[in-house]
């Protein structure tokens, strides 16, 4: 992992020295993030290991999808509110269908069945439920509105709707994400508590810590700000639409340190704690990193509302809940049901990969179904 930090001055060199097509320094960026999400985890987990639970616990929401965070808040501030959705979007599958996989496939070898707990996983189930009601509410309200019994009096107008409930969505997202906190970390941390040890090896100073987390936050802004400038160049270079690259890429960069521990706790035979970074980290993009984005995106003048309007995107988080919840049921893994999840996420990465967005539906966002109407009006 640390032998991809070399791609931070090889993107820099790209960016201001070479002045390289937009492609390689999108690639070089795209690389460099991963180590430094990775040094971002462990900073957070030195400082949460010195202050406790509770604490830790709130250190980890704040800074477990930092990297993701900083990725969205500057593709936002270049316009792009759809590769932002994309991005939440492949989050929660990624998350929930590719990390959960993985760790419970990696965990498998030379085991027949993991077992962990069932009233931590029925938990985070509920909460995956929860998840798929309020990311469905905004598009079917932005549907409801287009009937001619609802239709608004204008499309301003109805994009002023879809702007509101989002932004009061959100601010009731984060506000059960701080009580799902204080009701697993604090009044039934007993209930909740995974298979964790004690810390291994000695604890970094914590001006080191503090060091690393602030240095790293400050390279991905920095490589986040050139990710996001090659973008679309980058796009248009590979044939792929940015709605694929936001879903797929920069979801699997925001999260890579995340699936390699969780892999790495189910092959210690912690297979309850890969699930909860696994699917703790899919609420959290849903119920915490999204709310915030939409209330950043207004602060910042590039409003973004949580109507995801691409019906694909919406059978892609209902599919995560119901099989997740499927597999995690029974309070034990085989190494199968890795292989599903995993294959899930293929057959979706698969249709996100050859569906097409149209240009003109984007520019006035106007939601897929409306692009024939559009396109014959």
């Amino acid at each position: 992992m640390n032998l991809l930090l070399a791609f931070i001055p090889i993107s820099l060199l790209l960016e201001y020295v070479f002045h390289a097509p937009p492609l390689w320094v999108f690639g070089a960026s795209t690389v460099a993030i991963i180590p430094l999400a990775d040094w971002l985890r462990k900073a957070t987990e030195q400082v949460a290991a010195r202050a406790g639970q509770t604490i830790g616990g709130l250190l980890n929401v704040t800074f477990g999808n930092l990297a993701e965070l900083i990725i969205a808040i500057f593709v936002l501030l270049a316009g792009n509110t759809a590769v932002v959705k994309a991005q939440i979007t492949g989050s929660i599958i990624g998350n929930g269908l590719l990390g959960l996989g993985l760790a419970i496939l990696i965990g498998s070898f030379g085991r027949s069945r993991q077992k962990f707990s069932g009233e931590n996983a029925g938990q985070l189930n509920s909460m995956l439920f929860l998840v798929v009601v309020a990311l469905l509410l905004p598009a079917l309200f932005d549907l409801t509105e287009r009937l001619p019994a609802f239709e608004a009096g204008s499309a301003a107008a109805r994009n002023n709707l879809d702007e509101y409930l989002s932004l009061g969505v959100a601010v009731v997202l984060i506000l059960v994400y701080g009580l799902n906190l204080v009701y697993t970390l604090v009044t039934h941390k007993d209930v909740f508590a995974l298979e964790e040890e004690e810390h291994q090896g000695t604890l970094w100073p914590t001006w080191k810590a503090a060091a690393v987390l602030l240095g790293a936050t400050a390279i991905i802004a920095l490589e986040s700000e050139m990710l996001s400038g090659a973008l679309d160049a980058s796009s248009a270079a590979l044939g792929l639409s940015p709605f694929f690259l936001g879903i797929i890429v920069l979801a699997v960069v925001g999260n890579f340190a995340e699936y390699i521990a969780g892999s790495y706790f189910a092959r210690q035979g912690k297979i309850g704690l890969a699930i909860n970074i696994a699917i703790g980290a899919t609420i959290q993009v849903a119920l915490f990193t999204a709310p915030l984005l939409v209330i950043i995106s207004y602060l910042i003048g590039k409003p973004m509302n949580l109507v995801f309007s691409s019906p694909l995107e919406l059978v892609a988080i209902v599919a995560v809940a119901l099989i997740v919840t499927t597999v995690t049921k029974d309070g034990e893994a085989t190494w199968f049901e890795g292989v599903m999840l995993i294959a899930v996420y293929l057959l979706l990465a698969l249709a996100f990969y050859f569906v097409t967005p149209s240009e003109k539906a984007a520019q006035l966002n106007i939601p897929p179904a409306q692009v024939v109407v559009l396109q014959t009006s």
